[in-house]
């Protein structure tokens, strides 16, 4: 597993770049609430980080400044406040992470519903979010180009719910069992 001390020493302008945003992705994380009051509207990326006993069976690399919590998913946005406060602690129409945390809690009971998509049903939506407020934390990076800072990142740091740009070795398949489970869990075929 790759570990976070792991820095290249000759870097590139864009090497430099991902590697103070994973300085910053390194440090400590924040609860959600108190991110949802930081968070810039400027671009960047961001990581989830959670503890042991979320999801103990997904490996994840761990912060360097709190080790008992692993990085879960890593992500982009051009606005890191709309994107984050909008679609990953509100929609799972319009987020990735949702949609396989709700994949992975299935079994707890969420439900979902067909619209143009599958999506959780109202109710399990404010669950997922609560839910989300109890059990992740929250560390971000300023970056005006952040599309080729999370490719490089995620193929460096494997997080565990991340299944594109991803070595295909290096893909969970619980969590592509999790996001299948859930995209076939209502439709119109379901």
């Amino acid at each position: 597993m790759t570990n976070f001390s792991e820095r290249p020493v000759h870097v590139s302008p864009a090497q430099a770049r991902a590697e103070e945003a994973l300085r910053l992705l390194s440090g400590p994380p924040f609860a959600l609430d108190v991110a949802a009051k930081r968070l810039s509207r400027g671009g960047g990326v961001y990581a989830w980080w959670a503890g042991p006993s979320v999801f103990p069976w997904l490996d994840g690399v761990p912060n360097e400044n709190v080790p008992s919590l692993r990085m879960l998913y890593l992500g982009r946005a051009s606005s890191l406040r709309g994107r984050i406060l909008r679609n990953h602690l509100r929609r799972s129409g319009s987020s990735t992470l949702r949609r396989t945390l709700a994949g992975l809690l299935l079994s707890e009971g969420y439900r979902t519903t067909w619209t143009d998509r599958v999506v959780l049903v109202p109710e399990d939506e404010e669950r997922l979010t609560s839910w989300m407020h109890a059990n992740l934390r929250l560390t971000w990076a300023e970056d005006a180009e952040p599309g080729s800072i999370e490719a490089a990142l995620v193929q460096r740091l494997h997080p565990p719910l991340n299944v594109s740009g991803v070595d295909p070795a290096d893909v969970q398949p619980s969590v592509v069992e999790a996001k299948n489970a859930y995209n076939t869990s209502s439709g119109p075929d379901a």
